[in-house]
Order: structure tokens, then C-alpha cells, then sequence
């Protein structure tokens, strides 16, 4: 039998990406370093959901300082959430300074990206909230 364990994604700045997440009510659920592979691995849960995790990869900067970008075909399509308030999820997001890429004008669907620019789906779980300003009105930011 197959069993989904988690998603990984490549980060830049770990504490930035754990509060986006935390926003979600993700928390970290463990931690590993390897100094020789020069990387940290940060797995992240919603509580009470600890076998469907998001994974943190952090590989190190260079011994020079610089630190790899990921972008385009390093990283892939998207992560997906269901939320139990879209518009109050958007909100905090908002709040917190993210960009509200896809705004939920039918009270169903969001797009929001991380720090390192991947993208996250945000569901209404349940049936769609009835369309509200000012997000029934808002239009696209950016692409998503």
C-alpha cells in the first residue's frame, strides 16, 4: 500500500517560510542537520495531522557567503490547504504582509506564494462562502 508522507520544498530563509506557515497553523514537527551534507531538513504539520507534513529544505550557503536562489523548475506547482475561513485566512495573510495573489472572489479559492515564491492553493473547506468586499472586487496581483 502507498501512503503520502510529505511535500518538500527548497527555502532560503527558514524562519521567514515557518512564519508564513504558521499562518496556516502549521507548526514544526522535528528537525534534522547534517553538517557534512550542509543542510537542514524542517518538517512542518498542522496539529492532529503529523503524517501529511511539508518539508523545509535549507541547503547552506557556500562557503563565500552566497546563497542559491530556486527558482522556476526548482520548485513545482503548488501546495494546497483547506482553511475553515478563506476570508479570515486572506486576512491574516494580508495582515502578516503576504501578498494575496488570487483574491477569494467566490468565497471558494486563494492563491498566496512563500517567501521563496511557491505557491499555495487555499480552499474553503466545506461548501464556498457567500462572495464578500473587498474580496469579490479585488483583482489579480502577480502571477501565482
Amino acid at each position: 500500500m502507498t501512503r503520502y508522507l510529505h511535500t518538500m520544498i527548497r527555502v532560503t530563509d527558514p524562519d521567514a517560510t515557518i512564519a508564513f506557515f504558521a499562518l496556516l497553523g502549521l507548526q514544526e514537527t522535528r528537525r534534522m542537520e547534517s553538517e557534512k551534507g550542509r543542510f537542514t531538513l524542517i518538517y512542518l504539520a498542522a496539529p492532529g495531522q503529523e503524517d501529511a507534513e511539508v518539508e523545509l529544505t535549507y541547503n547552506w550557503p557556500g562557503e563565500d557567503g552566497s546563497q542559491e536562489r530556486y527558482e522556476g523548475g526548482r520548485n513545482f506547482g503548488h501546495l494546497a490547504f483547506g482553511v475553515a475561513d478563506i476570508y479570515a485566512t486572506c486576512r491574516a495573510f494580508q495582515e502578516a504582509g503576504v501578498t494575496v495573489n488570487r483574491p477569494p472572489r467566490d468565497g471558494h479559492m486563494a492563491f498566496v506564494r512563500t517567501p521563496d515564491g511557491i505557491s499555495i492553493e487555499l480552499l474553503q473547506q466545506g461548501d464556498a462562502l457567500a462572495p464578500q468586499e473587498p474580496w469579490a472586487s479585488m483583482e489579480n496581483t502577480g502571477v501565482w
